[in-house]
């Protein structure tokens, strides 16, 4: 099973690049999208059917035109989870989770901390989300959360690890990180990758993605009953719909 995780800042800004005609050339079984800035009747979703998705499902945000996520599959899941249920996290679509036999597969779009008071937002988004997994895993012990995270990881996970003070590259959300992965998953791609210098996002500024100056901030998480499963994983950074590029796990199972 080939799964991408791809935040495409704005899908209807994604299709005028292209979009579909990378997508039909990547072929994965399912792709997670993140900020789809949109509402599904916004769109033409018969194009996504004849890209060969003909089952697309869509959680957006009740404000449009901001955050929101989707899930394109080849094959219909068995049942496909709109959102956690916690009314303080779902009313900006950030979560939908999509069951098959072997695998569940949830597409996740944290909040940024663009400021004090999103700060807050996302950390107690953060602390939510990590006791939701938690009874989440009790039911489903086969779980990939694939998304934009909006945290680095590790030092190597970033061009400047001296942004400490920047959100993204805070101590409290690497740790949390740190041990939202100890809880029981597997950052896939540092799993098989241990090489700097690979990232998912640039900023717009300063000629960063040309220079790649960048951070890892999107992961496909593998919760570790899937360990062995794990058989690639990688970063495309020639796809160039958004200011994030798509990342990549495969399993077999």
């Amino acid at each position: 099973m080939k799964i991408i995780s791809y935040n495409v800042n704005g899908i209807r800004a994604a299709l005028k690049k292209d979009f579909l005609g990378w997508l039909q050339q990547a072929n994965p079984d399912v792709i997670c999208i993140q900020e789809t800035k949109a509402h599904k009747e916004q769109l033409d979703l018969e194009v996504f059917e004849a890209a060969g998705y003909p089952y697309h499902y869509w959680f957006s945000a009740q404000k449009k035109g901001y955050s929101s996520v989707a899930i394109f599959c080849k094959k219909e899941p068995n049942h496909v989870e709109y959102g956690t249920g916690i009314e303080t996290m779902d009313f900006e679509g950030r979560n939908l989770r999509v069951d098959f036999d072997n695998v569940s597969i949830m597409s996740l779009y944290l909040p940024s901390g663009t400021n004090d008071a999103r700060l807050e937002f996302k950390f107690n988004y953060m602390d939510q989300f990590q006791a939701y997994v938690n009874d989440l895993k009790k039911e489903i012990p086969n779980l990939v959360i694939c998304g934009d995270y909006n945290i680095c990881h590790e030092a190597i996970d970033i061009h400047n690890p001296k942004m400490k003070g920047v959100s993204g590259f805070l101590p409290v959300e690497r740790e949390w990180i740190g041990n939202f992965i100890a809880s029981g998953f597997i950052d896939s791609f540092r799993h098989l990758n241990k090489d700097p210098h690979h990232y998912s996002w640039w900023s717009y500024r300063a000629n960063s993605r040309n220079n790649n100056k960048g951070w890892r901030i999107d992961y496909n998480m593998v919760s570790e009953p899937l360990k062995e499963a794990i058989s690639r994983a990688y970063i495309l950074p020639e796809a160039k719909h958004s200011d994030h590029c798509p990342i990549v796990v495969e399993l077999d199972i």
